[in-house]
């Protein structure tokens, strides 16, 4: 019997999602087939779990997970990177309410972002998401929470503990994110599971653009487990990768049809530079990735 786990159980939700998903509208008006509540997983023990059956941008997802690690929300840190995934949505921000006459263009906006810091102040934050709410949640009383450092903190100390929950659903700050022009979090929760040496990671993800997001997803979580784990002393478990609104957008049907022709190939080796014992001490060049061997990358238009 074939092996259905690793990127084969991804590509069988695409398949679910494809023939089982029922249509339903979303806040883009552009149009889902969806389906709700399913769960695929990732052996870390049997490689790195970047898709191959299309080529993946690992830079993106590696300066994107240390941005939330820096508990960062402005995009001047990706842009300075030269990594955009996330212009689209503080442009769009940017074209509704600036008093720009003339509005500049994506590209004149993002270059705008680059050089300008109080432009990039103004126009470039997203509000308080997914780093902010890992490293800065704001209690009532006003202390900061490091949600990052506390569970690395119990992971050394209580490794038994079934409280290592790590969440950037703030309800008292949607609306927050949403006037700032921000998108809320899509993966809203993680728990981190410790057993006999090795960590484990489930993640909630409440809306899952499966063709487009949820690959960078399954590699950011997978990589984020790799460096708790490396820092609290532990071995990379398992990625279990939990999904809500699970759905593919009317205008990615061709290309998830395409991947769904390829073959996986082997996963590869992600390698982290064990040097490396604080979690807000990574860089970019502490990781190596081997054995990495794609069919070509596939095109789709993001829905903003």
């Amino acid at each position: 019997m074939r092996d259905r786990s690793g990127e084969y159980a991804y590509l069988d939700l695409l398949r679910d999602v494809l023939e089982n998903g029922l249509y339903k509208d979303d806040r883009t008006k552009t149009g889902t087939k969806s389906i709700f509540g399913r769960q695929i997983r990732f052996d870390l023990r049997k490689g790195f779990p970047l898709l191959t059956t299309k080529k993946m941008f690992l830079r993106g997802i590696i300066y994107e997970l240390l941005w939330f690690l820096k508990g960062e929300s402005n995009i001047k840190y990706l842009v300075d990177h030269d990594v955009h995934i996330w212009d689209a949505w503080p442009y769009k921000h940017y074209v509704n309410n600036s008093k720009d006459k003339k509005k500049l263009t994506q590209e004149a906006f993002i270059a705008r972002i680059k050089a300008d810091v109080l432009f990039a102040d103004q126009w470039g934050d997203l509000g308080p998401v997914y780093g902010v709410q890992w490293r800065k949640w704001q209690s009532p009383e006003g202390k900061i929470i490091d949600q990052i450092q506390l569970a690395i903190d119990q992971l050394k100390t209580n490794p038994d503990s079934r409280r290592i929950i790590i969440t950037a659903w703030n309800p008292a700050e949607i609306d927050v994110i949403v006037s700032a022009g921000g998108l809320p979090p899509c993966h809203t929760l993680f728990q981190l599971y410790a057993n006999r040496g090795t960590l484990s990671c489930q993640l909630y993800q409440r809306s899952a653009d499966l063709f487009l997001g949820v690959p960078f997803n399954i590699a950011s979580y997978a990589l984020l487990t790799m460096m708790i784990a490396q820092v609290a002393g532990l071995k990379p478990g398992d990625f279990v990768h939990t999904f809500g609104d699970t759905h593919i957008y009317s205008n990615h049907i061709e290309q998830v049809t395409l991947q769904l022709s390829r073959t996986p190939k082997p996963f590869p080796v992600m390698k982290i530079n064990h040097d490396v014992q604080d979690i807000s001490n990574f860089s970019y060049k502490d990781f190596t990735l081997e054995g990495y061997d794609p069919y070509p990358g596939i095109k789709a238009p993001v829905a903003v």
